[in-house]
């Protein structure tokens, strides 16, 4: 009980309107009312004290107010318009029990349930700037106002927010039917809603953030995040619940990192999402990663490669033996330009096995395998057996440590063809990388048949782009001179609808790719440093990753902000 029901009772006892067997009676049947029918048990004692000794709450109201000097309010007689009801948040009418009644520039008239608590008082006039003018209502007629009024307006709130949202999408095994309950309905036409939008607008990852004081929404679109309509802050625990019900996660586990797969259909397209959960200070972060099989079946020139450099890595992945590396930071598109390769050489002649963690596209006619460590089935442990299944070429999703390095090396060494990826900065720092992992110079330079680096540039989108002439520091930047630029082709984008007026619509890749000659093998033989071996490769007509953007901007590919903005300058 509250204190004024305190009050009440103390009054009650005064009058001989109540007595200690009495409220020992009423104790007893409020203790029998079921957890979870009686909306509050505090209210359900004084109704049925009310009820017992046959007093009217309104001769009890009159009463209090004459006590304390203080007008009281009937709210079933009164009619709060919505400009009243926005006087104050529906948290803080339900945290402190009040209904606002009518302001002016200086003062605002509340009732209150419990006119008792001065801390109310100050709180209320501290968060609205203004005088409190205190009033006295009935407590349940309060908590019913409140539920009238702030529920229909949240109500209406959201159907405003989830109106016109479209959920067209079927999901896999992550929902069951029983799963799915009325009250369920309008979170899972949201969570659709988002998948479907980012699927229409092309982007790689969605992203679900909440912070202090709201729960943002951001899409991940050629390479940039973009924030979309935030969603009710309350909602953050529903839709995040429902997110990991889809992706088959434990709901309950709130503590630590977890990771699922959605399973989802647009039309005749399927699509999976990997879903990654962070717990952070204000709830857990969910990103889910969209994986379009699509992107698979690319062409190397729609990776972005030029016909001569298309030329050397068509030659290289289709060597009989040896590793070929593809390095980069992660999002560069490594994993893209790798299953692209193995489409590519994917024939019935061919036994292609890949170890990965985690499998993220499933592709026809190739032996995936997942990587888990809880189990002992680690990169090296798996790595191991695919050899027993005498594979043409091997695919391992990331060498990190010496031991899976020297089995892959091995591997090579034995007539495999060993595709995998690297985090180095450009494609010859793939050398330095292996040796500092322990490998020896010696079986580096015997099994290392090329590597390559890559970053991606925003393309210029087709629909909106126009040409335009650069200025005399553009063209310093490009190591070109005016009369070189005549016969440039160089674009930007005006910005579009097909384009989201950004003037860019998809992504193409610039590389870098080193590949090792009887020269530089010698060199990588008697282990030299690092940037001897980068200035060799160059002398030898390896071109940089910026240098092909620059090709990439004199061919109205891209822009050169892009092509600085993801690459670094010569040594």
């Amino acid at each position: 009980m509250n204190e004024t029901d305190e009050f009440i009772l103390d009054a009650f006892k005064q009058q001989g309107l109540a007595n200690d067997e009495l409220i020992g009676q009423i104790n007893e049947e409020v203790n029998a009312i079921p957890d979870g029918e009686a909306h509050d048990k505090d209210l359900a004692f004084m109704n049925i004290l009310l009820e017992k000794t046959g007093m009217p709450k309104e001769e009890v109201l009159g009463f209090l107010s004459a006590e304390l000097n203080m007008e009281s309010v009937d709210l079933s007689q009164v009619e709060v318009s919505e400009d009243i009801i926005s006087i104050l948040k529906p948290e803080w009418a339900k945290q402190y029990e009040v209904m606002p009644l009518g302001q002016n520039e200086v003062e605002a008239e509340i009732t209150f349930a419990n006119p008792l608590d001065p801390d109310a008082i100050d709180t209320l006039s501290t968060l609205l700037g203004k005088s409190i003018n205190p009033k006295l209502s009935y407590r349940g007629d309060i908590l019913k106002a409140i539920d009238d009024a702030y529920g229909n307006a949240e109500e209406t709130k959201l159907n405003d927010f989830f109106e016109g949202m479209e959920g067209e999408i079927e999901i896999g095994d992550g929902v069951r039917p029983e799963d799915v309950s009325e009250e369920d309905a309008p979170i899972i036409k949201y969570v659709h809603s988002v998948i479907k939008d980012a699927l229409e607008r092309r982007a790689s990852d969605i992203h679900m953030e909440p912070l202090e004081k709201k729960f943002r929404v951001r899409f991940r679109i050629d390479g940039k995040l973009q924030e979309q309509p935030d969603p009710p802050k309350r909602l953050q625990p529903s839709i995040l619940s429902r997110t990991k019900l889809m992706a088959n996660v434990s709901l309950a586990e709130k503590r630590v990192p977890l990771d699922g797969r959605i399973n989802v259909k647009v039309g005749d397209k399927v699509i999976d999402l990997r879903v990654s959960t962070l717990p952070t200070v204000h709830g857990e972060s969910i990103v889910m990663r969209i994986l379009d099989k699509e992107s698979l079946s690319l062409g190397l020139p729609q990776l972005g490669f030029f016909s001569d450099d298309q030329e050397v890595f068509e030659d290289v992945i289709s060597m009989p033996d040896g590793i070929f590396l593809v390095t980069g930071p992660t999002g560069s598109g490594k994993s893209t330009t790798l299953y692209s390769a193995l489409n590519a050489i994917n024939k019935p002649d061919r036994k292609i096995i890949t170890v990965e963690d985690p499998v993220e596209y499933e592709v026809a006619g190739i032996n995936q395998v997942q990587v888990r460590t809880d189990v002992g089935m680690t990169f090296s442990a798996a790595l191991r057996a695919m050899l027993r299944q005498a594979p043409n070429i091997v695919m391992v999703g990331e060498i990190r440590d010496l031991e899976t390095a020297e089995i892959a090396i091995n591997a090579s060494l034995t007539g495999h063809m060993v595709f995998s990826t690297l985090h180095t900065n450009d494609a010859p720092s793939a050398v330095s990388r292996l040796v500092d992992m322990g490998v020896k110079p010696f079986l580096v330079s015997a099994s290392l048949r090329a590597a390559l680096a890559q970053r991606l540039v925003r393309s210029i989108c087709q629909n909106c782009k126009q040409p335009y002439s650069p200025n005399s520091s553009e063209l310093a930047v490009l190591g070109i001179n005016e009369e070189q630029a005549a016969n440039a082709n160089f674009m930007n984008g005006a910005g579009c609808k097909n384009c989201g007026d950004k003037g860019y619509r998809g992504r193409k890749g610039v590389f870098e790719i080193f590949v090792v000659n009887p020269e530089l093998e010698e060199m990588i033989y008697h282990n030299v440093s690092i940037v001897e071996l980068r200035k060799k490769a160059r002398e030898m007509g390896m071109r940089s990753m910026r240098n092909d953007g620059f090709r990439k901007v004199l061919a109205g590919v891209t822009t050169l902000d892009e092509v600085l903005m993801v690459t670094t300058e010569e040594e």
